[in-house]
Formats: structure tokens, sequence, C-alpha cells
């Protein structure tokens, strides 16, 4: 395994290039960053500058494998509204090309939205979001296959998706190997057991985002620190080793908002600490 960590879990002051080097001081691997509506990476980036950053990061010894985004939020995959949906699959694309530009191999998806509990959404009818989603993510495989990017949906407060054999029966009925799942550890906890869903999708996952929550919290304010929660850490790296995963596992704790390199070196070692198969 590879260790990462993702953009949020750094300032929201901190420039890319600050971010780069302050993970490479940290002893992380990759960054996985994140495209935003407008900014220094976002859909008004264009091949130059993204090339930039790809490069900067590479002379930094950093790896850009992966590339997140909060504007499926936003903008569903599931959205009753064409134009909201159209956007939304304009984002995947545009999401697919800067990956590209960067080096990257998989972009995060949020599939689609029944209900959020964070943020203002229309509620969805499940079997519209399963309907809607499964047909835009069927449309946009070949647009993943011609960029050779993966498409990663993630199990996320969606109210969708919510076991691992739904999961995979959604991903399988997509049919394209560059669709997959982008797996959270963290995030389900809430609802079931993240070694049963590392096993069941075995091979179908593609990148994965570190978390730890606690359970008896059963809130946005029960995701804590790494080592701190009720994830059985020495489980689910034993389901990893059985499955054959060897990519990378990013640390993403925007709740926590750290505030300090120091703060980044703690995850680090946290990490390090699970990945030698010590979590407890």
């Amino acid at each position: 395994m590879k260790k990462g960590i993702n953009r949020w879990s750094m300032p929201a002051d901190w420039s890319i290039e600050k971010c780069i080097a302050e993970a490479g001081n940290a002893g992380f691997q990759g960054v996985e960053l994140v495209l935003e509506e407008t900014g220094e990476l976002s859909l008004e980036s264009d091949e130059r500058q993204l090339k930039a950053i790809g490069e900067m990061a590479r002379k930094a010894g950093i790896e850009l494998k992966s590339l997140a985004t909060g504007l499926f939020w936003k903008y569903p995959l599931s959205a009753r509204d064409p134009k909201v949906q159209e956007k939304a699959k304009e984002i995947v694309v545009k999401a697919l090309t800067a990956a590209q530009w960067l080096g990257a191999d998989t972009i995060l998806v949020v599939p689609g939205v029944v209900a959020a509990p964070f943020a203002a959404s229309e509620r969805v009818p499940y079997q519209e979001v399963w309907d809607r989603s499964l047909g835009a993510l069927r449309e946009l495989a070949p647009e993943a296959e011609k960029r050779s990017v993966h498409i990663g949906i993630e199990n996320v407060w969606n109210r969708f998706l919510l076991s691992p054999i739904e999961m995979r029966e959604f991903i399988d009925a997509v049919g394209s190997d560059y669709v997959g799942a982008y797996f959270d550890v963290g995030n389900v906890l809430l609802y079931g057991f993240p070694e049963d869903w590392i096993r069941i999708l075995g091979f179908r996952i593609k990148k994965v985002h570190f978390k730890d929550f606690r359970i008896s919290v059963g809130t946005l304010d029960g995701f804590v620190n790494l080592l701190a929660g009720d994830v059985n850490w020495p489980e689910v790296m034993t389901a990893f080793a059985e499955i054959g995963y060897a990519d990378y596992v990013y640390a993403e704790l925007t709740p926590y908002r750290y505030h300090s390199a120091a703060l980044i070196d703690d995850i680090s070692r946290a990490m390090d600490w699970i990945m030698r198969g010590r979590g407890v």
C-alpha cells in the first residue's frame, strides 16, 4: 500500500504547492487534490495549468494518483432537473480530463443522492436515483476508458448503495472495468463493517479513504482522529491483504479542520501504525 493524504485534511488557506511540500515533509507518498468550482484547481483550470501542477508534484517526489471533488453534492448525477444532471456529467468529464493532465488514474464520484444529512438537497426516491445514476455512469464509462482514468464511486452518507452487495451489483451493472469503488473505511461504520465491504467489493476497489468514527455518537460529530474511533484496523488491514489491495490509501479527515503541519505529522504516524498492522 501507498500512503497519501487528501487536500481537505490540510488548512484551506494553503496553496497546492504548500500542501505538496508539507505532505512530503510528513512522509506521505501522494496527495489527493480536489477539483473545485473556481480557484487554483477548478473547472476553470486549463491543460497548461494542470500539467504544471503535475510537474511541480513530480519534482517534489509526490504522486498525484487520485482527484476528489465535492461538487456532486451540489450537482448530483441523480438530479431530477435535466440541466443539473447534465452539469454533473460535464463535471465528471472535466474531472477525468483534469486527472489525465495531472497524471492521476482515478477520480472520486458521488454516484447519486437520495438525501444528504449535511447539505440542502431535494429528496429523491431511491429507485429514481438508481436508474438515473446508473444510466449516467453507463454513458460516462467510455469517457473514462478513453482517458485511462477510473471512476471511483464512493460510499458516502447519501442514503444510497447502503450495503456492499448492493454497491457490487451497481458497479457490475455499469459494466466497465473503468468504473469501480472508491472505498471510505470510516463512512460505513454507521451501518456496517468496513472489513465486510472490502471482502465483498474486492478487485472493484480503485482507491481508499482512511477515516475513523465513533458509533456511539452517530452523527457527523462522530468522525474522529485515526485510532480514536471504532474501526477495527487490524481486521481492515487483513481484509485488504486478502483481496491483494496495494494502491493508495488517503487520509481524509475534513471534519477535524487541521491547522498545522504538526497535526499532519500525527496523521502520518497514525497511518504508519495502521499500515504496519498494529492499529487497534
